[in-house]
């Protein structure tokens, strides 16, 4: 197809595709869709080879948030049977967090429910992340507590974040539709803030909401516009006692054309498959590591995911290889331009994929395209791209909720 190697060749440049060309790759049938997976493919490998790169997520509070976001299980008055506790002590964050590091995981996330840190919260934090860095040697930690005031990114880097992540969830225009108590323009500003302070930011999206290709593109274009270094992919799970339990708009097929255009618009950033992967990608999965070079290991939030053993066995059965702790996840031009920003990961000289790999990268702007020819971000093309075909009889029995791991007695899933 004409379009796929249009795309392939913007990918290997860092150039910008147009909405058009982003919107058919959301367009494309299912008879064309391993095309789309190998063409997706090419640019990953040319940034990433075949390395990916394990995460773990630690819950720190779960639960009792004040905001009203649809898709959330922990949200204001949420009625899904989920696990709610308070702040687990630095103690027993650094032990779940040694199980996934014990999995192969090379970043732990830690995330706490809640609109955003107080000054106290970001203390209690820092301890934590001292904590977790004493026990794992070269362990990344990416900090997720909600919209950020003046100062804390700062604070959390002094404690030794290397990465913040708030995502933008969905496009601008359909925010108001998911979450009112708090608005879009506030997570661009706590995206904006973790950068500034020389965090890694991490943002990316939620698909399966209800929500157009239109709106897909344009979170992903906002996400490029910000620069984020790690562009994590979520899908909806429709937690029963939320808004958008009956919400099952999302297939296999879909889920990985979705991931493809974030991967051409996007090309050199970490694009990490998390949560919902297990319940609608099943048994497509190992396809979904030809686009995405991250995932998360083991569980998520509140729900449970697969097994961490079998993440393990599907990564090297996909002939794939777990990115070690002495390699560098990021091509080296965004390495690089991490650490002239203070950054804290991905800053080594080495592991950059292929050797060839930056050969242009004086020459084209990076994800968010700030120099060059065709780096710019703003959105271009208006062709409109036809539904999607309905989606199969949903799978609502492959929703587990979490009932293991921190903040309860049993063993964590890694």
């Amino acid at each position: 197809m004409d379009l796929l190697n249009t795309l392939v060749e913007k990918g290997l440049r860092r150039e910008l595709p147009t909405r058009g060309e982003a919107l058919a790759v959301l367009a494309t049938s299912d008879d064309e869709l391993l095309d789309v997976v190998a063409a997706a493919g090419k640019v990953r490998r040319q940034w990433f080879g075949r390395r990916v790169k394990l995460n773990y997520l630690v819950n720190l509070k779960s639960g009792l948030c004040p905001e009203d976001c649809s898709y959330c299980s922990q949200r204001l008055g949420s009625e899904a049977g989920i696990l709610k506790y308070t702040w687990l002590k630095p103690d027993e964050a650094s032990r779940a967090a040694a199980a996934g590091v014990a999995g192969g995981a090379k970043r732990v996330c830690l995330v706490a429910s809640g609109r955003g840190p107080t000054d106290r919260d970001v203390e209690r934090v820092g301890r934590t992340i001292e904590a977790i860095k004493e026990g794992n040697e070269g362990v990344e930690v990416c900090a997720c507590l909600g919209l950020l005031s003046d100062g804390q990114a700062e604070r959390l880097r002094e404690a030794g974040a290397d990465a913040y992540n708030h995502n933008l969830n969905t496009s601008e225009g359909t925010y108001g539709k998911i979450t009112s108590t708090h608005t879009y323009a506030d997570r661009v500003d706590t995206v904006r803030k973790a950068h500034s302070a020389g965090l890694s930011a991490c943002s990316g999206l939620i698909a399966g909401m209800g929500e157009s290709d239109e709106d897909l593109v344009d979170v992903v274009y906002a996400l490029r516009e910000l620069d984020s270094d790690s562009v994590p992919v979520n899908f909806l799970i429709p937690f029963e006692g939320t808004p958008l339990a009956k919400e099952w708009n999302l297939t296999p097929q879909r889920c990985l054309r979705i991931l493809a255009m974030v991967r051409f618009v996007c090309p050199d950033v970490e694009v990490r498959i998390a949560g919902g992967r297990e319940v609608h990608l099943r048994s497509m999965q190992p396809l979904a590591l030809h686009i995405a070079n991250s995932i998360f290991l083991g569980d998520y939030l509140t729900s449970e995911g697969q097994a961490g053993q079998t993440d393990l066995d599907m990564i090297a059965d996909a002939g794939f290889e777990v990115e070690g702790a002495g390699t560098t996840t990021l091509p080296r031009h965004r390495a690089d331009a991490l650490a002239a920003a203070g950054g804290g990961c991905g800053t080594a000289a080495s592991g950059c994929g292929p050797a060839d790999a930056t050969a242009d990268g004086a020459a084209t702007g990076g994800c968010g395209g700030h120099a060059g020819a065709g780096g710019g971000c703003g959105p271009c093309g208006g062709h409109t791209a036809p539904e999607a075909p309905a989606p199969k009889e949903a799978r609502t029995d492959l929703v587990a909720v979490r009932r293991r791991g921190a903040g309860t007695d049993l063993a964590p899933n890694a």
